[in-house]
C-alpha cells in the first residue's frame, strides 16, 4: 500500500479573512463543482474564487474571458452579445468586474490568453470608454423632438 502524499501548503489559498492571526487552510468540500476552503483558525469559509472577478458567478471562467475577449476585439456589447448569446447587460456586468480587478486580469490576458501589449491596453481603453460617465450634463431640451 501507498503512503499518501501531502499535499503542499502552497497548493492551498490563504484566508482571506484579514484579522485571522495564522491561515491553516483546509479544503472543505465542493459547492456546484467549485472547491470551497475553510480556515481552522477564524473559522472562514470561502471558494476558490473568493476576491476574483469570477466571485458568485455561475457561467464558467472560459466563457466569460471569451465573452470579454469578444467584446474587447469586436468594440460591442451587442456584438459580443449576438456572438455569445449573452445579453450585453451580463457581459457589461462582467467588465465592470474585470474593470475592478484589472491588475490581476491583465496579468490572465498576457499569459494566459497571450494576447500582446497592445491589445490589452486596447481592451483597457475600451473599458475606460465603456465604464466612464458622460462629461457634460445634458440639457432638459436634449433629445425632444418638439
Amino acid at each position: 500500500m501507498k503512503p499518501r502524499e501531502k499535499k503542499e501548503p502552497s497548493d492551498l489559498p490563504t484566508c482571506p479573512n484579514p484579522q485571522c492571526s495564522q491561515s491553516r487552510v483546509v479544503r472543505n468540500g465542493s459547492h456546484r463543482g467549485r472547491q470551497r476552503y475553510v480556515c481552522r483558525t477564524c473559522h472562514t469559509y470561502f471558494g476558490q474564487t473568493q476576491e476574483t472577478p469570477m466571485y458568485g458567478l455561475k457561467t464558467p471562467a472560459g466563457e466569460v474571458a471569451r465573452a470579454l475577449l469578444i467584446l474587447m476585439r469586436r468594440g460591442s456589447l451587442r456584438g459580443a452579445e449576438e456572438i455569445t448569446g449573452h445579453k450585453y447587460e451580463t457581459i457589461g456586468g462582467w467588465l465592470r468586474r474585470a474593470a475592478a480587478h484589472a491588475e490581476a486580469l491583465t496579468q490572465v490576458l498576457a499569459n494566459d490568453l497571450h494576447l500582446s501589449e497592445v491589445e490589452i491596453d486596447e481592451f483597457w481603453s475600451f473599458v475606460q470608454k465603456k465604464t466612464a460617465s458622460p462629461k457634460k450634463p445634458m440639457g432638459e431640451s436634449v433629445g425632444d423632438a418638439w
